[in-house]
């Protein structure tokens, strides 16, 4: 039989014990959470490896040397949330610097490159990037950063990664992809071209709803030294204690994600059959628009569903009232399951003529999916439908 090869660690492991056994003060197998503001200098002009809490922590710089090492970058840094993370990158642009963004991104995300833009401190272009006709008039631009998003947040449409790099690299332009909704568990966008991968580490890599945090991943040192300063300069960085909190999630990711997505296949597939649902947005279905890219770039599906009410506004009020066991919250990425209605929720900001372009329209529900016993989420999604009947 064949040894396998003690030198290759694989993701699962890493997320398991990264730092375990790191601790030489004593033993500790936990890595100890640092909360120290200041470090004791070793004498005159002779600061220590951590001067300055801002500027440094061993807690959470295990939670970024652990994440890159995931994503398959040369560094990381951590934010106290998942849109500090993106303004780590959006902030660092220039006036005359644009930023090509997808049509249908996430509420936040639209909020903030348009403040951004309104201030003058970039130019952005919300673009369709499935069509490749918006893609290449935006390139032909010299955009400076190229932003993806995939599965898009709440219709879960797909990007071709890869291709997409490929074509923003052509054009001069730095390519940053949201992972949140995927994890490195599942998809890996340094792989696949991206420069920059970006986290809301709220959601799935911590896991369990009880921290807000944010994560940006470069593929290049160079470029990961540039974040830490600029996050030095602007004070962006996370707190320990949520570092610590996130680590501590991050150690069952990996556990976690199957049977989120094995919950998020049966949930679409009811959906799919029922008579109350008009659309069902999910990647994993093969009626899913996305599916082939989906299935070449992911290692799976992810657990977030999107569906449609074929009753509208009136059906969502009745759903949410009865569904059971999904709670009516904002987020995702938890162990329990929750239900979103992004027009009057997370994209209530884009405003009613962003949402049409979107196609975020009234009757859409978002569910994410949790690690609940899949017999109480299927019926529990029963008595939400039957009351929009």
């Amino acid at each position: 039989m064949r040894e396998p090869n003690i030198d290759v660690i694989h993701p699962q492991t890493s997320a398991a014990a990264f730092g375990v056994a790191g601790d030489t003060a004593y033993g500790a197998v936990a890595p100890p959470l640092y909360l120290s503001s200041t470090y004791e200098f070793e004498g005159y002009d002779k600061p220590r490896r951590y001067d300055y809490g801002r500027a440094g922590n061993p807690t959470r710089d295990l939670l970024a040397d652990a994440l890159a090492t995931l994503e398959g970058g040369a560094g990381a840094v951590i934010t106290s949330s998942g849109m500090a993370a993106l303004d780590l990158l959006i902030g660092r642009l220039r006036a005359d610097d644009l930023v090509i963004a997808p049509h249908d991104c996430y509420g936040g995300t639209m909020r903030l490159l348009k403040a951004r833009a309104d201030r003058g401190h970039c130019s952005v272009l919300f673009v369709d990037q499935s069509d490749e006709a918006q893609v290449a008039q935006g390139l032909s631009r010299s955009p400076s950063l190229v932003l993806i998003e995939t599965p898009s947040n709440p219709l879960l449409r797909i990007v071709d990664i890869a291709a997409l790099a490929a074509k923003a690299h052509d054009a001069g332009a730095a390519v940053a992809v949201d992972n949140t909704f995927l994890t490195p568990a599942i998809q890996k966008p340094i792989m696949l071209g991206a420069d920059y991968v970006i986290h809301s580490t709220t959601k799935f890599l911590n896991g369990h709803s009880d921290v807000i945090g944010g994560a940006v991943i470069a593929a290049e040192p160079a470029r990961a030294d540039e974040l830490r300063h600029w996050a030095t300069v602007v004070g962006s960085a996370g707190a320990p204690f949520d570092s610590w909190l996130t680590m501590r999630g991050l150690r069952t990711l990996f556990a976690r994600m199957p049977l989120h997505q094995a919950n998020a296949m049966a949930v679409a597939q009811y959906l799919n059959a029922h008579p109350a649902v008009s659309a069902v947005y999910y990647p994993g279905l093969v009626s899913h628009p996305g599916h082939d890219i989906a299935s070449s770039q992911q290692a799976g599906f992810g657990a977030m569903v999107s569906f449609e009410l074929a009753g509208g506004v009136a059906a969502v009020r009745q759903f949410v009232a009865n569904v059971r066991y999904f709670t009516l919250a904002e987020s995702l990425g938890g162990v329990e399951s929750l239900v979103a209605h992004p027009a009057t929720m997370t994209h209530a900001d884009m405003g009613e003529e962003a949402r049409t372009a979107a196609g975020i329209g009234e009757g859409l529900l978002r569910l994410s999916v949790g690690i609940e016993a899949e017999a109480n989420l299927l019926a529990g999604l029963g008595t939400g439908l039957a009351a929009c009947m």
